[in-house]
């Protein structure tokens, strides 16, 4: 029986990976800092080992014996700036790189389509194409933390399978969904449930979102981590399936038992309202308040700009969830769930 590490397994990617490893005959272990948290969240076949990605020993103890360390833990959202992100992001891959090694197991980055950069990403399709995995990677904001930690965290992964020292592949997911979700589908749901004021529509609403399950990034993961030609390469899991912003909200209603309201909204309204909340943003709180910025924009105006092409070409991935089931599903949890939830 192959045996597995997941770090990050409390979370939305890696509770998913947990579940796919299960079904498919792993023996599965979680890296915890919280046993008993842990346990109380996955299922009794799991086991949980005490430790820490910023603990090098314990990581190693845990992977030892292990086929392959799915690396899923990852601060996203971090107090403290940079230190932050790098401590968890940076850092705690380095430590992921040296527990494989040590155990001489496979290593499954979960990257980000982040590393693309928030505006680059949609140049390609002003020419017709999507961005891929050959698409150049610009220079980042100093300010964009969660990226540069993403793209610092890659490098480390593929320098380390270029110099031998551990077989490793990363994903890439886009804006990730499904049961478990702490951060988008909660924003979302409590939008779709503030009463009557409706939900504003750029471009009709027939803009297709840049999201992806859980459940099938998971799959994804488990793919790429077993496939021989995915070594030293990364894998975008970001089209599982098209859904545009109008059937999202339309779906996500369903789940939560409410039927969204739409206006439609021009462009030009839109970006002027940005301008405008940002302008009273810094006078109220001398420049502290961080709001909606034009990347959240262009995600509810610009299609989907990925390809996952090369993930369903050469790993065979083939998303199990539909749209049509895993939204209201996802959004039912948080509505059954979210009094139970931080």
């Amino acid at each position: 029986m192959s045996v597995a590490l997941v770090t990050g397994a409390t979370g939305l990617v890696g509770s998913h990976v947990v579940d796919r490893l299960l079904a498919d005959g792993w023996s599965v272990r979680a890296l915890a800092r919280s046993p008993e948290l842990a346990r109380a969240q996955l299922a009794s076949e799991v086991d949980v080992w005490h430790g820490d990605v910023l603990d090098e020993h314990s990581f190693e103890r845990a992977a030892s014996g292990c086929h392959v360390v799915f690396h899923a833990a990852a601060n996203i959202i971090a107090r403290g700036g940079w230190d932050a992100f790098r401590a968890t992001n940076i850092d705690g891959t380095r430590n992921a790189i040296a527990a494989a090694a040590s155990a001489g197991a496979r290593l499954l980055h979960v990257s980000s389509v982040a590393v693309y950069g928030s505006a680059t990403r949609y140049d390609l399709a002003k020419v017709g194409r999507r961005t891929d995995e050959l698409a150049p990677l610009p220079v980042l904001h100093d300010r964009a933390h969660y990226a540069r930690s993403k793209r610092e965290s890659e490098d480390l992964v593929f320098r380390a399978h270029v110099e031998g020292r551990v077989w490793a592949t990363a994903i890439r997911p886009d804006v990730i969904y499904g049961p478990r979700d702490r951060q988008f589908v909660p924003r979302m749901a409590r939008l779709i449930g503030v009463g009557p004021l409706p939900i504003p529509l750029l471009r009709g609403g027939r803009s297709i979102m840049a999201i992806v399950h859980a459940a099938n990034v998971a799959e994804g993961a488990v793919l790429a981590a077993t496939s021989d030609v995915a070594g030293g390469k990364a894998y975008n899991l970001a089209n599982d399936y098209d859904v545009t912003v109008r059937r999202f909200f339309e779906l996500a209603g369903l789940g939560l038992g409410r039927r969204p309201m739409f206006v439609p909204m021009p462009m030009w309204a839109a970006k002027g309202a940005l301008r405008g909340a940002k302008w009273l943003a810094r006078v109220v709180s001398g420049g502290t308040f961080r709001m909606v910025s034009a990347a959240a924009i262009d995600f509810v105006s610009d299609d989907n700009p990925f390809s996952s092409e090369r993930a369903k070409r050469e790993l065979g991935w083939s998303p199990s969830v539909r749209p049509e089931v895993g939204i209201p599903e996802a959004f039912r949890w948080w509505r059954e769930n979210k009094r139970a939830r931080p």
